[in-house]
């Protein structure tokens, strides 16, 4: 499964790494939440700025026409950001209340967005009136225009991610230590929910084999049937989040507290 042995710290210089997301040509972006910066490391492993003022962007992903979704947290937002660096505003509220604060987002190959709305309260909120009183998982149309609640009942949903046929979903429960697995199905609703693995997980993605990285304690690696297969050890605090990235896809990319990672791997990631 992997390339090397153990992974390599790139940098350093951060005050909390989030939300890694990789576009088509496998350049890598990340944040760093607490200083509100979108950075960028290139496939030639050139780290650059993308974005100073990313809304506190947490969880980001690529949509199927190259721009990042980014979960802007400081105003409780889902946002697009063109490749040069303009902003849409996607979500604002639900029903006319405030989210919590989106988390973690995947985008279905047909474009619709799912993401993640936690609560974890922020030193930069002013106000939270006019909130929503759950923590649900959202699932924004493929047109724009629709946000609707997919998913109920859970006690701080975290990570997420999807298999590249659109057909199954993965939801962290970070409260409950829980990852759940969901049924996708045409509409977009999310049927047959089963326990998938009992972890602690933030972050998450998948490799062409189907199998399921989650982020926490290191890294863990379950194989499609919730079996354990592997564990890597990072030497943070906390293990935030992990995507694929690279020339070739088979760098998995790694943001851990202060810092990010590189783990060459044998295996590519999947969108």
């Amino acid at each position: 499964m992997y390339a090397h042995s153990k992974p390599v710290l790139l940098s350093r210089q951060f005050s909390f790494t989030e939300g890694p997301a990789a576009d088509k040509k496998g350049n890598i972006f990340f944040t760093d939440q607490p200083n509100n910066k979108i950075w960028k490391y290139d496939t030639n492993g050139r780290l650059t700025i993308f974005l100073n003022d990313a809304g506190r962007a947490n969880g980001l992903y690529f949509d199927n026409k190259g721009n990042l979704v980014a979960c802007a947290d400081e105003n409780n937002q889902l946002w697009s950001i063109q490749p040069n660096g303009k902003v849409k505003v996607l979500v604002k509220d639900f029903k006319g209340y405030r989210l919590n604060g989106p988390n973690d987002v995947w985008v279905h190959p047909n474009g619709s967005v799912y993401f993640t709305d936690p609560l974890y309260q922020r030193s930069y909120w002013k106000t939270r009136k006019d909130t929503v009183a759950v923590q649900d998982v959202y699932l924004l149309s493929k047109d724009g225009k629709q946000l609707t609640t997919v998913a109920q009942n859970l006690g701080r949903p975290n990570g997420i991610i999807g298999t590249a046929d659109g057909e199954t979903l993965y939801v962290s429960d970070i409260k409950a230590g829980k990852i759940y697995k969901y049924h996708i199905n045409h509409n977009g609703a999310l049927t047959g929910k089963q326990l998938f693995a009992d972890a602690v997980a933030d972050g998450m993605t998948m490799d062409e084999k189907g199998n399921v990285y989650l982020a926490g304690n290191g890294i863990t690696v379950f194989n499609p049937q919730g079996k354990k297969l592997a564990h890597v050890t990072i030497a943070e605090k906390w293990t935030a989040n992990v995507t694929f990235g690279g020339k070739d896809h088979q760098l998995l990319f790694i943001t851990a507290s202060q810092g990010i990672y590189a783990l060459k791997m044998k295996v590519k990631g999947v969108r």
